[in-house]
């Protein structure tokens, strides 16, 4: 953590020129129950302060906020004719310098991606129904295509999210996921609520990942849940704030 505790830098072996950033909960202006770095325009906080809010993150460069609805949706930020629009999308990639990626959750799992040689840099917001969709092998296989990257050159950060002792789910979720690959269920184990299940978010994503021979995966494994003092986490408050996971190339 930086001395500037609204925000510090992932610890990953990104080049030089890709800069990322992951925001707390911590050292801004929104008041109670958005205490106090909420970057959402979305959760009804003060609009006027969540826009001071963003202007705290001192970025110069264009950031393109999205209207996050647990879909598959990828925006091209650098096909992106209107920098003032808000895409519906739940990820956004680019290639060109100074665009910057972002995506907010307060739960859900921020995924950054790049390449080892700066070819790309995408933001990915991963609830569970978004890792149903194949949202991240979407994303991925896009810029390989595009770049003609290996996946072995791929690398990936994620973010804070709900932790694998917190994110309780029903046995439908548990289903869904093993009739897309049975090498899901290692992701899930029973509850102490019987019929329900612990299920792993950051394992769910490594399955995907690793299925596409992306190996390069770096994470504090953060929970926001268990750490509601220093993030923001829908399941523990219900009413609360959104932190945001952002990514450009300088």
């Amino acid at each position: 953590m930086t001395k500037f505790n609204r925000c510090f830098a992932p610890n990953w072996p990104a080049p030089a020129k890709v800069k990322a950033m992951q925001t707390t909960r911590l050292d801004g202006l929104s008041k109670a129950p958005y205490t106090s770095f909420n970057l959402a325009m979305h959760v009804a906080d003060d609009a006027a302060v969540v826009e001071q809010n963003r202007q705290l993150l001192d970025i110069e460069h264009p950031i393109v906020w999205l209207e996050q609805v647990h879909g598959n949706n990828c925006v091209d930020l650098s096909k992106l004719d209107n920098f003032n629009t808000v895409p519906v999308a739940d990820a956004s990639i680019t290639h060109k310098p100074t665009q910057v990626c972002v995506v907010m959750t307060a739960d859900c799992l921020p995924v950054l991606l790049t390449d080892k040689n700066a070819n790309f840099v995408a933001a990915v917001h991963c609830g569970w129904r978004g890792l149903l969709q194949q949202l991240l092998t979407q994303v991925i296989q896009s810029a390989i295509a595009e770049h003609a990257i290996e996946a072995a050159d791929i690398l990936v950060w994620f973010g804070p999210a709900i932790g694998k002792d917190a994110f309780e789910v029903g046995p439908e979720v548990k289903q869904a996921f093993v009739e897309v690959d049975k090498s899901y269920a290692q992701a899930f184990k029973p509850s102490s609520n019987q019929g329900k299940f612990l299920a792993d978010i950051f394992k769910l994503a490594s399955i995907e990942l690793n299925k596409l021979n992306v190996t390069e995966i770096y994470s504090d494994f953060e929970c926001t849940v268990t750490n509601s003092d220093k993030y923001f986490s829908y399941r523990k408050e219900g009413v609360t704030g959104r932190q945001a996971s952002l990514i450009w190339i300088d």
